[in-house]
């Protein structure tokens, strides 16, 4: 053999004039095909080689380099939620690898298409307890849609193909590649355009027969008090405009779960907005009454249904989902349809009426909504976390804007008080429930959609478990907001050491211990000392930051954090006392609803 130089890239040619690549260039190669336009990847031993051949293809891939892992599998997350194409995320092995877990396992829960790479010791060592080496496939294969690990350079092609598929078809989710040193190395002839293997997976669009959709909207014909269910599967068909378009001919309420938020416009006449535990009393008393629960692209989880037997229990249920094992695996559908939801819904909306006689339920629907709105009792001076969130949706509703959260009290306030109009504009870890997403998630949003506003709404103790990557966002120069509502709290878990403990703070407090939990301002809401102190953090970060406590104060904050160009943290001081209501109590029904 003898050695060129190409495009300052290392190349082995053959005597019979062929010309071998590299694993890892194999690896990049393949990334650009497939349209990826940034990775965000955290380097180690492990994965030099792919990190080396990253280098060499600056000029079509961005690579986002997180300060840890876990914040690089969130931000590919941010990007691939708020896209709709494949998020990626690269770690070296062992440790990193294991910090990919996570992220992983939210993507697995929400459906959300991410490919990870892991680097890997060298397969003549693996399985030796060799340094920084853990069976990584072992540890993922429960959590993730597919994974592999690749022991020869000739399978790479076909293997990066395959995850690209995998992850992006039928119900997405995450695929994860363990590739060894060695193979990132070594050499072969590649082959772009091998065929994929996968025996045993031949997704296809599975679309609703004729006759299951006149039976649908036979169902809605007869129905009297009829509710429509709409789930993440809305977001993730693309199927938004053909909802909208099923609600105004038929003239059907919606609920929505967490995760379908913005499928449907919140502000819309005919929204119930979020439904379960912390959903509206509208939404629930709406499901609890209904005749006829139309089910689109959900799976009745149960921080939805409380009580699965008295859940929608006088209803006729009508499942229509993509994916055939989550019909009838909770809730037993009287017409069950496994579809892509965009395709039955376009479908029913050349065949559907509205139902005959629902001007009654309608008028009781109305009244609830207008009774029973989600509400909050103003402090005089304190701000309290709704407010604060109330008057941002008020700032930037008519703006295109992107809300994160990490998970708490703040997620679910987020969820109540922010009306989401478009698909793809709420990034929120809601089946695995991961503190510490918010900020990565916007920062990968914000690599996806650099004109657009992305915020963070975040809670000081969700905030506090990936700072470090404000570090990013500063040396990446990616101005996402964090509206941080700062309570000192784990705020959810004390919410419920109130309702279900007698009040008996269990770690919940999280300043210093020889501090009262709160002390000052007004009643005692706000505590005057505050740890740590985030805008000093922020600063360290080169990050703009201010402080705010008192109510004459939120408005010109929310107003400068909109108005800078940079970096922006806004720390605002909230009671920890707040609870997030309405509630269901886990496992009860909306007779146990919760209003004070």
């Amino acid at each position: 053999m003898s050695t060129a130089v190409q495009s300052s890239r290392q190349v082995q040619i053959t005597s019979q004039g062929e010309e071998l690549v590299s694993g890892a260039e194999i690896v990049v190669q393949l990334l650009v095909n497939h349209g990826v336009e940034v990775v965000f990847a955290y380097p180690g031993g492990a994965s030099m080689p792919i990190h080396q051949a990253l280098t060499r293809f600056r000029d079509k891939l961005r690579v986002v380099l997180p300060r840890h892992e876990q914040g690089g599998g969130f931000a590919a997350q941010g990007y691939a939620r708020s896209t709709g194409k494949v998020g990626v995320c690269i770690s070296t092995s062992g440790p990193g690898a294991t910090n990919l877990i996570t992220p992983v396992a939210d993507a697995k829960l929400d459906s959300v298409p991410i490919v990870a790479i892991t680097g890997q010791v060298a397969t003549p060592v693996i399985g030796t307890d060799a340094f920084q080496e853990t069976p990584i496939v072992e540890v993922s294969r429960s959590v993730t849609k597919h994974h592999y690990l690749v022991t020869d350079v000739r399978d790479l092609a076909r293997v990066l193909h395959e995850a690209f598929y995998v992850a992006s078809t039928d119900r997405p989710g995450p695929v994860l590649i363990d590739i060894p040193k060695n193979v990132q190395i070594a050499q072969t002839k590649p082959d772009y355009n091998v065929p994929m293997n996968l025996p045993g997976y031949h997704p296809k669009t599975s679309r609703a027969t004729p006759e299951q959709l006149r039976e649908v909207a036979q169902a809605i014909r007869k129905a009297r008090r009829p509710v429509i269910y709409a789930g993440g599967g809305v977001i993730t068909s693309g199927a938004h405009a053909e909802l909208r378009e099923f609600v105004e001919k038929t003239n059907i309420p919606v609920a929505m779960t967490a995760m379908s938020l913005g499928g449907f416009p919140g502000d819309h006449p005919l929204s119930l907005d979020m439904l379960g535990m912390h959903g509206s009393v509208y939404a629930n008393y709406a499901v609890a009454e209904c005749d006829l629960l139309l089910a689109f692209g959900v799976r009745f989880d149960d921080r939805v249904t409380g009580k699965v037997a008295e859940f929608a229990k006088n209803a006729v249920i009508v499942h229509i989902d993509v994916d055939p094992s989550e019909i009838n695996k909770i809730k037993q559908a009287h017409i069950a349809v496994v579809s892509d939801l965009r395709y039955a819904l376009r479908e029913l909306n050349r065949i559907v009426e509205p139902p005959e006689d629902a001007s009654d339920w309608l008028e009781k629907v109305r009244v609830w909504k207008e009774t029973e709105p989600f509400s909050y009792r103003e402090h005089p001076d304190a701000i309290l976390p709704q407010q604060a969130i109330y008057e941002l949706w008020k700032l930037t509703k008519d703006r295109d804007t992107i809300i994160a959260t990490g998970v708490g009290q703040h997620q679910m306030w987020a969820a109540q008080f922010y009306k989401f109009r478009r698909p793809r504009t709420w990034l929120s870890s809601l089946g695995l429930g991961t503190m510490g997403f918010g900020l990565p998630a916007a920062m990968g949003a914000k690599v996806a959609h650099p004109d657009k506003l992305v915020i963070d709404i975040d809670g000081d103790g969700s905030f506090l478990m990936n700072i470090q990557e404000m570090a990013t966002c500063h040396c990446e120069k990616i101005p996402v907001k964090v509206l941080l509502l700062n309570n000192q709290h784990l705020g959810m878990v004390v919410q419920w050491e109130d309702r279900f403990h007698a009040r008996n703070r269990a770690h919940t407090y999280l300043g210093p211990i020889d501090q009262p939990e709160a002390v000052g301002l007004g009643e005692g809401l706000v505590p005057k000392h505050y740890y740590p102190d985030f805008v000093t953090l922020a600063r360290g970060f080169s990050w703009k930051a201010r402080h705010i406590r008192h109510k004459s104060e939120l408005f010109s904050g929310l107003k400068e954090m909109l108005a800078s160009d940079e970096p922006y943290l806004l720390d605002v001081l909230v009671p920890y006392q707040e609870h997030v209501l309405p509630m269901i109590p886990s496992g009860m029904t909306v007779r146990e609803l919760i209003r004070e």
